[in-house]
């Protein structure tokens, strides 16, 4: 695991499952609406502060994903991607990465092309079971309930780059 996670050098989500619980929730106006946990959010700002970039690729569409992604500096935000194949595809080339440099989170079976091709597939614990069997890392937390932040600092564990990213809150 120490491999994989050291020639990491971006981190792509899906939203529904992995950076939220998976429900949507709708007012009486028809707006949508997301919960994302904070702590998730500061586990990618850390993750980005030790040069590994976070983008989306997302099977909807809502203006909810476009706000969160503004927040936390995420540039690469794919949407209503109902093969997510071809957004992964696109950013390989624009990135200029390799499968190998990429971790990928998911949590269906629309995630599986992308999750069998990555140098790090990564799932949550409510994840469904042919997810959970291929991938290279399940977390113990649900999707959207600190899922992502145990995913940010497992990779920054395992590949010897926490103790950079965290010194300041320790002196």
């Amino acid at each position: 695991m120490e491999d994989r996670c050291k020639k990491i050098r971006l981190l792509l989500l899906d939203v529904d499952g992995i950076m939220t619980d998976g429900r949507i929730i709708y007012d009486n106006n028809g707006i949508e609406s997301k919960a994302f946990d904070v702590k998730d959010g500061h586990g990618l700002k850390l993750l980005q502060r030790a040069g590994v970039r976070v983008g989306i690729i997302t099977g909807r569409e809502s203006r909810v994903v476009v706000q969160r992604a503004r927040e936390l500096g995420i540039g690469i935000v794919h949407q209503a991607a109902k093969e997510k194949i071809v957004p992964y595809l696109q950013v390989l080339k624009e990135t200029g990465l390799q499968d190998e440099q990429i971790a990928y989170a998911g949590d269906d079976l629309v995630d599986l092309p992308i999750l069998r091709r990555v140098g790090l597939a990564l799932s949550v614990a409510d994840g469904v079971e042919e997810v959970r069997s291929c991938v290279h890392y399940v977390t113990q937390r649900r999707g959207g309930r600190g899922a992502v932040r145990e995913m940010c600092e497992m990779i920054l564990k395992k590949s010897g780059r926490w103790q950079g990213v965290t010194e300041r809150y320790f002196s």
